[in-house]
């Protein structure tokens, strides 16, 4: 009988892991059942991959602050000044499009940090304060372009910049890769390297992070600088994607990210957030709307599916964190989790 509670809590602790990888393979198998023709195709799943790129980068982007216990809520009207732009210095200005993307990504950075100093040395909450710096920046992007598009001339964009987005390998859209290696990239961050060791200390105990002597402040503006990398790194494939300028895009990726950064922190690693899981969580959602989308769901579906999923992702997040922590309670004592 002793044994019991052991095979049922490492039951319990693989459901919790891998059951969103679960999930994903089973709404696969089920649309494919449904949509034998159109769902299980290599045309299909190339254009789930690719339209799905920019969101999963974003919620890559997400993830990171959200491990130090923070939240960017600037991140989709970064993504639009960023697309934004990228169009203007290719467009308008004529710059060579490598030096105008290399500019645009270390905006990001900057903007990044000028986030984390704002909530870590001015002490306003993550929330409040990305929501302002946010606001400033989508009053930034309307000032630049006075509200209109921005629009390429009659020949276009440099075919080289478009097939940042258009480009295939081994068959597959070349975003889809770009998503694996910010993935890598970013699990060896969190998981691998002392940066990530911090980030999770500081989301989940800041007094004992501060008793060890680790650098808070500084660990949070890290984080946050490198969100704003990643943020501006998607908004230049968004604008090698869309073509054209929008200023008020960016809004429609925020809810999706945040799906996919919260949700993610319920696999793999549940509890906290992780880079593979939001990979998954990003997939899975990735699944469900092309599945319900190829169906015939009506267009308010979409917002429907994201927000209800939102509300599922931050009810099991908690209830992770709070089982987390009885555990934790429970180890000194001597009792079994």
């Amino acid at each position: 009988m002793a044994g019991r509670p052991d095979r049922l809590g490492h039951l319990g602790h693989l459901l919790g892991a891998y059951g969103l990888l679960t999930l994903t393979v089973l709404l696969f198998i089920a649309f494919s059942l449904a949509l034998p023709d159109t769902f299980p195709t290599l045309d299909n799943i190339s254009a789930v991959l690719s339209n799905q790129s920019i969101p999963a980068a974003l919620a890559l982007g997400a993830t990171i602050p959200i491990a130090a216990g923070r939240f960017d809520l600037s991140i989709g009207y970064g993504l639009g000044l960023a697309h934004v732009m990228t169009m203007r210095l290719i467009v308008t200005h004529g710059w060579p499009w490598p030096l105008a993307c290399l500019v645009v990504v270390l905006g990001g950075a900057a903007v990044g940090g000028v986030n984390g100093v704002v909530v870590e040395y001015a002490r306003i909450d993550s929330f409040i304060a990305t929501l302002g710096t946010g606001s400033v920046m989508y009053a930034v992007t309307g000032w630049i372009t006075d509200g209109a598009r921005v629009v390429p001339g009659p020949h276009g964009l440099p075919a080289a910049f478009t097939d940042l987005y258009d480009s295939r390998f081994l068959g597959l859209p070349v975003p889809a890769f770009y998503v694996l290696a910010l993935t890598a990239v970013l699990w060896l961050l969190l998981e691998r390297l002392p940066l990530g060791r911090y980030l999770y200390v500081i989301g989940s105990n800041p007094r004992a992070a501060e008793l060890v002597g680790i650098p808070s402040r500084r660990f949070v503006i890290h984080a946050f600088t490198v969100s704003g990398v990643v943020v501006g790194g998607a908004g230049v494939l968004l604008a090698a994607q869309q073509q054209i300028g929008n200023p008020s895009v960016g809004m429609d990726y925020l809810l999706p990210a945040f799906v996919g950064a919260l949700l993610g922190s319920t696999a793999i690693r549940p509890g906290r957030a992780n880079a593979l899981g939001t990979l998954v969580a990003v997939t899975v959602l990735a699944v469900g709307l092309a599945g319900i989308g190829q169906l015939g769901a009506r267009f308010w579906v979409t917002p429907l599916f994201n927000g209800g999923t939102l509300l599922v992702a931050v009810g099991v997040a908690g209830y992770a964190a709070r089982r987390q922590l009885r555990r934790r309670r429970a180890e000194p004592s001597g009792v079994a989790p």
